[in-house]
């Protein structure tokens, strides 16, 4: 069973941790918002997941590399920093794998999302939108999810995408692309029902990036890379 360091004990941590052993993990250090990231601290893990906020993730992710123990980090509203985590994986030759969003469907959602704004970006009369809806809790907006989507989206599309934020409730996570014309409409929807595919989603890139180096995304574990 991988040793499993779980940094971040909010709702994903709490829920990865109890996925994890049957999804044939071992946990072997819990870190909550008091515990320093340390080579002590990760009890020999083979591998991390991060999610706890954007003031605390950097200094974790930096941390966990220098312990030479590769990390999967899902918080965001950190993007000012990453180039120089990725600069710092590189020079001590770690592994970090970086993603908005762990559901595999999502990234499926971006592809086709991408086709769309392709076709549609000569057909007169169109034009095109992301609405994003989560529960009222979430602190970043928009989310990590919906400017990942715009950014990819956007240079298919010929210009900005724009985004609208919704907080509400207890919606896990809802994407929306709106591509409205005069007489017609075409809406595109992914529906998160439950936390958990967001946990299952990075359990599966923490087992894929053990012995790996180098930065990467959910796209590398999607496409086999």
């Amino acid at each position: 069973m991988p040793k499993l360091a779980i940094i971040g004990l909010g709702k994903m941590g709490r829920l990865i941790d109890q996925l994890s052993h049957d999804r044939g993990f071992e946990v072997v250090a819990r870190l909550g918002r008091n515990d320093s990231v340390t080579a002590d601290s990760l009890c020999g893990a083979e591998v991390a997941v991060e999610f706890t906020t954007a003031a605390s993730a950097p200094a974790n992710v930096r941390a966990a590399i220098e312990a030479g123990c590769p990390v999967v980090v899902g918080t965001t509203g950190w993007d000012n920093q990453r180039a120089d985590i990725e600069r710092l994986v590189h020079d001590r030759k770690g592994a970090v794998l970086m993603a908005p969003n762990f559901s595999p469907g999502i990234a499926a959602f971006a592809a086709i999302a991408k086709v769309a704004a392709r076709t549609l970006r000569t057909m007169p009369g169109f034009d095109a939108h992301i609405v994003e809806t989560h529960h009222a809790a979430k602190k970043d907006s928009p989310s990590g999810t919906a400017r990942s989507l715009a950014s990819q989206t956007s240079p298919e599309w010929g210009g900005t995408i724009p985004v609208t934020s919704i907080r509400v409730g207890s919606v896990p996570g809802t994407h929306e692309f709106l591509f409205d014309a005069p007489f017609e409409q075409i809406r595109l929807v992914h529906v998160a029902r439950d936390r958990r595919v967001f946990a299952e989603g990075a359990l599966q890139a923490a087992r894929w990036l053990i012995g790996k180096r180098g930065v990467f995304t959910m796209n590398d574990l999607l496409q086999g890379r």
